[in-house]
């Protein structure tokens, strides 16, 4: 990410030295070169620092730490620490079944060809809503949780396919008609927390 970061820097600075170099040497823009120099500086330049840059954010927005900071969505990222088998996120996120540093990402992208896009999409209106103060007092799931989130981790995971209780409804589960979250419904519960003993990764 630093790397990024001092690329993007460097991309400013090559660009504002190139705008004042024009400016101080007016002559320039007359010839073939002149122009060719302008339109790298005030074009190309600009377009690569925003692409760059752009691409750096998208990664970082996959981090949990992103997630946390919207302090609105700090006790959900919390919940991944709640000290039970029960609750799916945590059990997930302490027993690396999702990578720790990408867990909100990883179960609340939409597994499609454009998941990525339309993960990003609604993280911008988030982040609209976040920061023009509209914010619900309960926060809810924009639309119903696929089983698509699931299974493209579960479908053909032994312990999935071989648990008795999935046998005899996996039909239904792989065409979304009966939800995952049926049986595994106990999730973020971010209202009991509170009351809820969290775990110490570490022993910290």
């Amino acid at each position: 990410m630093n790397l990024i970061i001092f690329g993007i820097a460097g991309i400013i600075a090559v660009t504002i030295g190139i705008v004042v170099f024009i400016i101080l040497r007016p002559s320039i823009r007359a010839d073939m070169g002149g122009k060719v120099l302008i339109f790298i500086g005030f074009f190309l330049l600009p377009i690569a620092a925003i692409a760059v840059g752009t691409s750096a954010q998208m990664e970082r927005s996959k981090k949990t730490e992103s997630c946390k900071a919207c302090h609105v969505m700090e006790p959900y990222v919390q919940s991944l620490y709640i000290d039970s088998k029960e609750y799916v996120p945590a059990f997930h996120f302490q027993n690396n079944l999702v990578p720790k540093d990408k867990a909100c990402y990883t179960c609340h992208t939409t597994y499609t060809i454009f998941g990525d896009v339309t993960s990003k999409m609604r993280g911008v209106r988030h982040l609209y809503l976040y920061y023009g103060g509209m914010v619900p007092e309960q926060i809810k799931i924009l639309r119903p949780y696929e089983n698509r989130e699931c299974l493209h981790c579960h479908n053909g995971a032994r312990s999935f396919e071989e648990n008795p209780v999935h046998i005899g409804i996996r039909e239904n589960l792989q065409s979304n008609a009966f939800s995952c979250l049926g049986c595994h419904n106990k999730i973020h519960d971010v209202a009991n927390l509170a009351n809820l003993n969290l775990w110490k990764e570490g022993g910290k």
